[in-house]
């Protein structure tokens, strides 16, 4: 005789459904100087720029999944964008060297690149947040330093 167990009901959400919210804990990429700013009027800029030196480490802002790593973005050169949750992404733009791939699982503060200047004339790192595909301004969530 087969008996049919029913499974417990849930008392808390799970996991997936906590962290597939607006709350992400970001962190900054990279620590140089701020040489743009996001603008969304007149010379369009969809994110922060920042000075740096080759070779200098680039940090992911957020955990999250890799779902993009590659050129093939004109603009933008060496590119890795990180996927956060259903609402929010990073992307970490003109990078000289990109250490993590499509589909790899990423930690707060790992590296995943080292900035260069590639697409571009002087070594920066260009980093975004966008939330629902749209460009935000990173200040906004970014702690203040």
């Amino acid at each position: 005789t087969v008996v049919a167990i029913e499974p417990p009901a849930l008392t808390t959400l799970p996991e997936s459904i906590i962290t597939d919210n607006h709350e992400v804990n970001w962190n900054w990429p990279f620590k140089g100087n701020i040489t743009g700013r996001f603008s969304a009027s007149g010379v369009e800029n969809k994110g922060l720029d920042m000075a740096g030196n080759k070779g200098d480490p680039v940090l992911a802002a957020a955990p999250g999944e890799v779902v993009y790593s590659g050129s093939g973005l004109l603009r933008y050169g060496d590119l890795i964008i990180i996927k956060h949750n259903d609402h929010f992404l990073s992307a970490y733009a003109h990078n000289s060297v990109l250490n993590v791939k499509e589909g790899e699982k990423v930690s707060l503060g790992q590296k995943i690149a080292e900035l260069g200047s590639s697409g571009i004339d002087r070594n920066m790192l260009h980093f975004e947040i966008r939330l629902d595909g749209k460009p935000v301004d990173p200040l906004q969530y970014l702690p203040v330093r």
